[in-house]
């Protein structure tokens, strides 16, 4: 088996999360080998190297950039420091020198900035984390920014959003070079709940609605959630927190910023992608499930929300054929 050498860079005021996380995937990789020779070998570099000082006050020990020979992937981490980092002219020099000969350059949320300082992103699609999207695009219009995607990869480039999105990057280049069972097994050493696909929103849409709610409704769509395949019309759920409809859609739009009907199709559809992701069910028992009544309705949304129906959906971001057991048409081959 090749092993692979897997540097990931540092510098002062780096997140530590943004390096610890990523760096625990690949190390729970390591238990399993052939002839004993781990998969990976890991490096924590630096510009200088040394003992380096993260932005939570711990130091992390560093090997200089110009000592760790060949690299097979390199990860640049984020952090409040990046833009000091963007800025190292012996960290752009480095990458400048380097980087034809890396099979692929990676960031971690804000680490982005520093490979697009280094003119390694042009005409590449990216992400960071979602507060900084328009810098990272105002700043280099050269390239284009997804702006909530969990991980882009675009060639050679892979980068992903804030912070624990680090670990679903880690997990995604261990199934790129290992396959999807050990991508697996590891988010399950981590017990991470769903290794999540790059496609997707860095935001669920009950944490948006937590956070546009003043607290008012957020029994109501705990409720919501539940109760997907009954009927959610605004007369409904007004008897639900015993407001008239009139009343009640006016003061939900003023304190969500959104209609009751939106809402509802939100939730509808972002329980009707985790299904399509994790779940062996076929597409009609999922529109039903979700509330969609039929299938041609739950397309309809998609096509209109994501630009995708629910089979290419399935298809990009859920578990491969074979350990899923859906035919090419979404339908169930086997129970789950």
């Amino acid at each position: 088996m090749q092993q692979r050498h897997v540097v990931f860079v540092v510098f002062p005021q780096a997140l530590l999360l943004d390096l610890s996380g990523p760096l625990a995937v690949f190390e729970l990789s390591c238990e399993t080998s052939e002839g004993g020779v781990p998969p990976y070998r890991l490096t924590v570099a630096s510009a200088e190297g040394g003992l380096i000082r993260t932005s939570c006050g711990l130091e992390v020990m560093s090997a200089p950039l110009s000592s760790v020979g060949a690299v097979d992937t390199l990860v640049i981490v984020g952090g409040p420091g990046v833009h000091g980092a963007a800025r190292e002219p012996r960290l752009l020099a480095w990458l400048a020198a380097n980087a034809g000969g890396i099979r692929r350059l990676c960031s971690v949320c804000t680490g982005t900035f520093v490979l697009a300082a280094a003119a390694l992103l042009d005409r590449r699609r990216v992400v960071t984390h979602w507060a900084s999207c328009k810098l990272l695009q105002d700043r280099f219009p050269e390239l284009t920014v997804s702006p909530d995607a969990i991980y882009e990869h675009d060639g050679p480039i892979w980068t992903s959003a804030g912070v624990t999105a680090g670990i679903d990057l880690a997990l995604a280049l261990i199934e790129d070079d290992r396959g999807h069972a050990e991508a697996i097994r590891v988010a399950k050493r981590l017990v991470v709940f769903l290794k999540r696909s790059g496609g997707q929103t860095q935001f669920s849409v009950p944490l948006a609605l937590q956070e546009a709610d003043d607290g008012g409704f957020e029994a109501l769509h705990s409720w919501i959630s539940d109760h997907l395949d009954q009927d959610l019309r605004v007369e409904t759920l007004a008897q639900r927190v015993s407001m008239s409809p009139r009343t009640f859609a006016r003061l939900y739009a003023a304190r969500t910023g959104r209609t009751p009907a939106k809402v509802v199709e939100e939730l509808r559809l972002d329980a009707a992608r985790r299904a399509l992701e994790e779940t062996r069910q076929s597409i009609k028992e999922i529109a039903v499930r979700c509330g969609f009544a039929d299938e041609e309705r739950m397309r309809r949304a998609f096509r209109r929300r994501l630009g995708v129906n629910p089979q290419d959906y399935r298809g990009q971001f859920g578990a491969t054929d074979a350990g899923r057991g859906v035919d090419p048409d979404g339908t169930s081959v086997r129970p789950g």
